[in-house]
C-alpha cells in the first residue's frame, strides 16, 4: 500500500476528489497539475506545462489533458473526464478504483473484465512527459485510443477556437507534431508501439475550470482535439506515450521510463518526510545551468524575498545540499543583483540575505569562509542603505530605515487591490521586521569583519548599531498590549497584533531583550497562532478575516488580515526553541507533524501556502509553496538538532 492512495470511494467522489491535486515536475520549470482523477479543475492545470524562451520564459501549457477509451467488441468505455459547467462528460472517474502517488502518478481502472492502469511522469530536466498505459486484465481484444487536448497558451490566460490556429499535423516515428502558433515549441507525440492515428480536428467548446469560477475569473476555454491514435493492447502488455518539446526514438521509450523510474528508487513519496523532502527539492529550479527557487506552484514563479526565507530549509536542512544553496545565492548575486543593490519596492529584501547567509553557518559553514566569499557584497549592501541610493527607504538619525513609497506595499504583505492599485495592507513608515532584519546585518557584518576582515566597518556603523539599540523597543514596544507594534508612521504606533514581530525575537542579533521577546512569544500564542500555523492578524481585530473565500477583493482582504501561513510557524518554534529550549521539544514536533493530516489533501504531498485563519483551517493558495514546504523541514531540523 502505497503511503499516497485514495480508494474508488473517495475518487469517484467528485466533491472530494476534484479538491486534490497532483504535482509533477521536471524541476527546470516544467510541471504536470490536475486533480487525482485528470479533471482540470484551474487554468493551470496541464499535463505538458513549460517555460518558452521566446515568451520570457513564462510558464504555458502545450497539452492540457489525455482522454483515453478502451475497445472491446465495438463498444467504447472513455476513462477520461472534463467539466462544461455543471455537466461532466464524459465520466471516466466512475471506473477508477484506485490511485497511488509515489515516483510518478498511477492511476487503475476496472471496466467490465478489464483492469487497466495509467501512469505519468515528468522526466528530469527535460521537456517530455512519459505516460505508461497497462492492460493488468482482460479476456478480449482490447483496442487503446488515446485523444489529446492541445491549449497553446500562457498559464495565466485562457483560449478559444480561432483561424490563427494551425491544425495541421506532421507525421514523426510512432507519433505526430503540432504546433498551433509561430513562436511556440512543437509538441510531439509518440508511441513506443505502431498505432494509427486518426485524423478528427475539432475544437471542444466550453470547458469550464470550477476552481476560476470559485474565485471569480473568467472560467471557460476552448481546447483542440486533432484526432486520436488507436492501437491494439495485449492482458500484460504496457503502451509508453511520450509528449516532448523534441522528437525522439521511440526505440528508447521503454528504457527511457525504465530509467526515470532507477532514479527515483531511493527518492519515493514513503513518508511525510519523504514528502516534504521531494517537494522542497521541486522548487529548485534549474535552467540554463542557473538555479533558483519557484515561490510556488502553480502561478507562482519567482519571489526573491521567498527565495532568501526559503532556500536553506529547500536544500541544506533538507538533504545537506550546499551546492544548490551556493548555485541559488550565486544567481541572485548576479543575475538579479539590481533587485538586490539598487531601488525597488523591496527595502528588507536584501537584508534577509544576512539571515540566510547566518542559516549557512548554523548549518555547519565555515565562518570565515561565509565572509571571504560573500563579505564584499553585504558590505555593499548595507552601502546603498547608508548612501540614499534606495528611493523606498530612508536612513534617520535614529539609526532606524524609514520605509515609504506612496500607494507602493513595501513589505511581503504585498497584496494591491485590483481595481485601484492600493496596498491592502500598506505598512509604511518604521516596519517591526524590517529594521530588526536591519540590525541584525549590522551586527553581523561587524563581526565577520573583525574577525576575518579588516575591522573597519566598526568605525562606519557602531553609532548606528547604538542608536538602533537605544531606540528600537522606545518605538515599538506597546506596554499595554504586550507586545511590537507592526510599524510606527506619523500618528504613532500602530499596534495591531500581527506576526512580523516574529523576526525581532528569532535573529541572532536582536535589538530587543529576551523579556521582551517572551512576552512577544506569549501574545502570538494567545492571539495569531494556530495548529496550521501563524494568523497574520488576530481575530480581536475588526478588520481581521477568518476565512479565505468570494471574489477576489475579498480573498485579497484576507490574505493578510487573518489567513494562517505556515512558513511564520518556523519562526515561532526557532524562537521557543531558543528561548525556552528543550521543554518546548514536544509541542513544536505536534505543530510540525500536523501537517501531515493534509498531505492528502489540496496539493497532494506537499504543503499549501496559506491556510484559513478560522477552524477547520481549511488550505488554500498554492497548492506547494515552496516557503511553507521550507519552514517545516527546518522546524524539524532544528527539533532534531536540539533532541540530540
Amino acid at each position: 500500500m502505497a503511503y499516497l492512495e485514495f480508494n474508488k470511494e473517495e475518487l469517484v467522489n467528485l466533491e472530494y476528489s476534484l479538491e486534490r491535486e497532483i504535482l509533477l515536475t521536471n524541476r527546470a520549470g516544467g510541471y504536470i497539475n490536475t486533480t487525482i482523477v485528470g479533471c482540470n479543475t484551474r487554468k493551470y492545470h496541464g499535463l505538458l506545462v513549460v517555460p518558452i524562451e521566446n515568451f520570457g520564459n513564462e510558464r504555458h501549457i502545450l497539452l492540457s489533458t489525455l482522454h483515453e477509451s478502451l475497445v472491446q467488441h465495438g463498444q467504447v468505455f472513455n476513462l477520461g473526464i472534463s467539466s462544461y459547467g455543471k455537466v461532466y462528460e464524459p465520466r471516466g472517474h466512475k471506473y477508477i478504483i484506485d490511485f497511488e502517488m509515489d515516483y510518478a502518478s498511477t492511476i487503475t481502472y476496472r471496466v467490465g473484465g478489464m483492469i487497466f492502469s495509467k501512469t505519468i511522469m515528468f522526466v528530469r530536466e527535460t521537456e517530455e512527459i512519459l505516460v505508461k498505459y497497462t492492460l493488468l486484465d482482460a479476456h478480449s481484444d482490447t483496442k487503446l485510443r488515446i485523444k489529446p487536448f492541445l491549449a497553446y497558451r500562457n498559464i495565466h490566460a485562457l483560449t478559444s477556437a480561432n483561424s490563427d490556429a494551425n491544425t495541421k499535423y506532421e507525421t514523426v516515428q510512432n507519433g505526430v507534431a503540432f504546433k498551433m502558433y509561430d513562436g511556440f515549441p512543437t509538441t510531439h507525440l509518440q508511441l513506443n508501439k505502431a498505432g494509427e492515428w486518426v485524423a478528427n480536428p475539432d475544437w471542444y467548446y466550453g470547458i469550464t475550470y470550477k476552481e476560476e469560477s470559485r474565485r471569480g475569473f473568467d472560467d471557460k476555454e476552448d481546447l483542440f482535439v486533432p484526432g486520436y491514435f488507436e492501437v491494439p493492447i495485449k492482458k500484460g502488455e504496457s503502451i509508453i506515450l511520450s509528449a516532448s518539446t523534441s522528437e525522439i526514438k521511440t526505440r528508447s521509450l521503454k528504457k527511457r521510463f525504465d530509467d526515470e523510474v532507477a532514479k527515483r528508487v531511493d527518492n519515493s513519496r514513503n513518508s511525510f518526510e519523504d514528502c516534504l523532502k521531494l517537494a522542497g527539492q521541486q522548487c529548485v529550479l534549474k535552467q540554463n545551468n542557473k538555479y533558483s527557487v519557484c515561490a510556488g506552484y502553480t502561478w507562482d514563479y519567482e519571489d526573491l524575498r521567498y527565495s532568501l526565507i526559503a532556500i536553506p530549509g529547500l536544500t541544506l536542512f533538507n538533504d545537506g545540499d550546499v551546492k544548490h544553496f551556493e548555485a541559488v545565492i550565486e544567481d541572485i548575486l548576479t543575475e538579479k543583483r539590481d533587485r538586490i543593490f539598487k531601488a525597488g519596492n523591496e527595502p528588507d529584501l536584501p537584508l534577509w540575505l544576512f539571515r540566510t547567509l547566518q542559516q549557512y553557518i548554523e548549518f555547519g559553514a565555515k565562518p570565515e569562509y561565509v565572509w571571504k566569499k560573500y563579505g564584499k557584497d553585504l558590505v555593499a549592501i548595507l552601502d546603498t542603505y547608508r548612501n540614499g541610493e534606495r528611493d523606498e527607504v530612508m536612513l534617520h538619525e535614529n539609526g532606524l530605515l524609514w520605509c515609504k513609497k506612496d500607494g507602493v506595499p513595501l513589505s511581503w504583505m504585498n497584496v494591491c487591490d485590483k481595481v485601484t492599485g492600493r496596498p491592502l495592507t500598506e505598512r509604511a513608515g518604521y516596519q517591526v521586521e524590517t529594521n530588526a532584519l536591519w540590525y541584525n546585518a549590522l551586527c553581523f557584518a561587524v563581526e565577520m569583519d573583525k574577525k576575518f576582515g579588516k575591522g573597519k566597518l566598526e568605525a562606519t556603523w557602531k553609532r548606528t548599531i547604538q542608536s538602533i539599540k537605544n531606540n528600537y523597543t522606545n518605538y515599538f514596544w506597546v506596554e499595554e498590549r504586550r507586545h511590537l507594534a507592526d510599524y510606527c508612521d506619523e500618528r504613532g504606533r500602530n499596534i495591531f497584533t500581527r506576526p512580523n514581530q516574529l523576526v525581532a525575537v528569532v535573529l541572532p542579533y536582536s535589538p530587543i531583550e529576551d523579556d521582551v521577546k517572551m512576552e512577544v512569544l506569549k501574545a502570538v500564542k494567545k492571539e495569531l497562532l494556530t495548529v496550521r500555523g501563524v494568523r497574520t492578524l488576530s481575530p480581536k481585530n475588526p478588520l481581521y478575516k477568518g476565512v479565505y473565500e468570494g471574489d477576489q477583493f475579498h480573498r485579497d482582504m484576507a490574505h493578510h488580515n487573518g489567513c494562517s501561513f505556515p512558513w511564520l510557524l518556523g519562526l515561532y518554534i526557532e524562537a521557543q526553541l531558543k528561548l525556552v529550549g528543550k521543554s518546548f521539544a514536544k509541542q513544536a514536533k505536534d505543530m510540525l507533524n500536523a501537517f501531515e493530516e493534509d498531505i492528502n489533501i489540496h496539493g497532494v504531498g506537499s504543503i499549501a501556502e496559506l491556510y484559513d485563519g478560522d477552524p477547520s483551517h481549511r488550505p488554500h493558495g498554492c497548492i506547494s509553496s515552496s516557503v511553507s514546504v521550507a519552514e517545516i523541514i527546518r522546524g524539524k531540523y532544528l527539533l532534531n538538532k536540539i533532541k540530540k
